[in-house]
């Protein structure tokens, strides 16, 4: 296990990473990491995420009460601390503003098309919550309707979001989201995207669970209601393995492009 100093570190070190790769600007941005002890680590409000140092990052408990740190904590804590307490699994959680995911976040449009393996594998497809104003209840309340069955989202009219099990775990979604809407739009642009075939897309979901992947997918995850998706039943818990599997295929295809369609 890290000692809390690693951690410190590694905060410090993927806020370099999203301002370097122009995820944030200026003050914006924040992470944060779920310690042993219960606490929480959190990057400070007002600083730049390209320039922090483990000194400056902020100790919270889990009422999201400052224990220790000279600086104030991030605005953006009680989004953390909801998360934190809808997803035990959670381990850290990064927000950001990458510019391609918060256009399609600003356009309301959803990332929700198969078309690229890793990010049917890892994520599954990227919703939008809806706005709430930054720093208020509104907010940690837009993203509850999606945090029990994804592990990525995107924010109208505000950015992303990513949890993950560790903190390079949810940074490297916070890239795979990025990367996704910037092949969705090139692709759009190039006269549409080619999806992955149903068939195909089973396999990806096959090897998802032949690697074991950790994190919640919208598609396998027992807790996720998928009445809206017009197939039938409510949650998926009742069902077998293969018969999740095979769900797959209508989620991602007919599904999704109607989902597609609407937005």
């Amino acid at each position: 296990m890290q000692s809390e100093f690693q951690l410190r570190k590694d905060i410090c070190e993927v806020g370099r990473r999203i301002w370097t790769r122009g995820f944030v600007a200026a003050n914006d941005g924040n992470i944060s990491v779920r310690l042993a002890d219960g606490n929480f680590l959190t990057t400070p409000t007002g600083v730049s995420k390209g320039f922090m140092t483990p000194d400056m990052i902020i100790k919270v408990n889990s009422a999201g009460q400052k224990i220790a740190g000279d600086l104030k904590p991030s605005s953006e804590l009680k989004m953390h601390m909801a998360v934190y307490q809808m997803r035990p699994d959670v381990g850290a959680v990064v927000h950001a503003h990458p510019p391609v995911a918060t256009g399609f976040a600003v356009a309301g449009i959803p990332i929700n098309k198969p078309i690229i393996p890793e990010v049917v594998i890892s994520l599954g497809w990227i919703p939008v919550a809806k706005y709430g104003t930054p720093s208020t209840d509104e907010l940690p309340a837009a993203i509850k309707e999606f945090l029990g069955c994804h592990d990525g989202l995107l924010l109208e009219n505000h950015g992303a979001l990513t949890v993950g099990t560790d903190l390079f775990n949810a940074y490297f979604k916070m890239e795979t989201i990025e990367l996704a809407a910037q092949i969705s739009l090139a692709a759009r642009q190039l006269g549409g995207e080619r999806e992955i075939s149903p068939e195909n897309v089973q396999k990806l979901m096959e090897v998802r669970q032949k690697l074991s992947v950790k994190g919640s997918h919208p598609a396998l995850d027992p807790s996720c209601d998928i009445s809206s998706l017009g197939i039938g039943g409510g949650k998926v818990a009742n069902l077998s393995e293969e018969e999740l599997v095979r769900l797959i295929t209508k989620i991602t295809t007919e599904v999704l492009r109607y989902k597609a369609a609407q937005s």
